[in-house]
């Protein structure tokens, strides 16, 4: 069971579409309200939709011809660093400028008990389908992380899953590790959705195929595959390293690292389309877009 969001003649829409591929208007205004009112009436949230959806008015048309919006307005989206064996082995490329005979700083990350953490994005600075993601105008280098997000509640408890972008600047983090938010945190450098998958409804979040495909002049320039089991972390650690001694918000989104890396000689150009697909969630759609086209169509989407 996916959640999703929607605009009709400038009006935002709450959407659930079943396990049968049928969308349904859902009356509360947001997922966190959702899942506040199906804890109000001792239900899992898929239990507590799946009451309604007799009473439910069907959206009369298809879910890809819809007018899609993040899923949810994140209050923050958070993200976590090293999680994968491809992403140690991007990250020491970067370090070393290609020595893969050294090791660095990433090495110790990925085997510390301690995961690497940032804060990635706000709900103002975060995309959804179909929206551009911007270029950094001081990188050379840039690619997206294709990674699953975890949405959280206000405990902790994860609600449910969704598709996350985190744009990276690989030549500025390469340069010193200790740029880390300028080669992370900039207007629209992070994208989520088009769907979250209410976690109650997935078996196995560790047997998730992940695919990132760029397309550039409508050719097909980057396609890897990968699955969450290769995560070496499991997802409840890294929740509970988030929120030690910190607050949490309702509706707080933890991106989990990525495990796809396009080619070394690959950077992101204006005018190129990234699909991140997460099996049961679904493709996150995103064009670029540099920052100086931005600036000049403030209104851009």
């Amino acid at each position: 069971m996916r959640i999703f969001r929607y605009l009709e003649n400038s009006l935002s829409y709450l959407g659930v579409m079943t396990e049968d591929g049928d969308s349904y208007r859902l009356d509360a205004p947001d997922l966190m309200t959702l899942v506040a009112n199906a804890r109000t009436a001792g239900l899992t949230t898929a239990a507590y939709v799946g009451t309604m959806l007799g009473s439910l008015s069907p959206i009369g048309a298809p879910t890809e011809t819809l007018q899609l919006t993040t899923p949810l307005d994140a209050p923050e989206v958070w993200a976590a660093g090293v999680t994968y064996q491809r992403s140690r082995e991007a990250r020491n490329y970067e370090a070393t400028e290609g020595r893969l005979d050294a090791d660095t700083f990433y090495d110790k990350v990925y085997e510390a008990e301690r995961p690497e953490l940032f804060m990635k994005s706000t709900a103002a600075r975060t995309v959804g389908p179909g929206e551009a993601v911007c270029l950094r105008s001081d990188s050379s280098w840039q690619v997206p992380e294709a990674e699953l997000g975890l949405v959280l509640d206000s405990s902790g408890a994860i609600i449910g899953y969704t598709a996350g972008n985190d744009m990276s600047c690989r030549d500025i983090e390469g340069e010193n590790p200790l740029y880390l938010p300028q080669a992370k945190i900039w207007k629209r450098s992070c994208s989520i959705g088009p769907f979250v998958r209410l976690a109650e409804t997935v078996a196995d979040p560790y047997a998730l195929s992940i695919a990132c495909r760029i397309y550039r002049d409508g050719a097909l320039v980057v396609d890897e595959t990968a699955h969450t089991g290769l995560l070496k972390r499991k997802l409840e650690e890294l929740v509970s390293f988030l929120k030690r001694d910190n607050e949490l918000f309702d509706g707080t989104v933890l991106l989990t690292g990525t495990c796809l890396v396009p080619p070394n000689q690959f950077t992101l150009a204006s005018g190129d389309r990234i699909e991140i697909e997460i099996e049961g969630i679904g493709t996150l759609v995103n064009t670029v877009i540099s920052t100086h086209e931005l600036d000049m169509a403030p209104n851009q989407a």
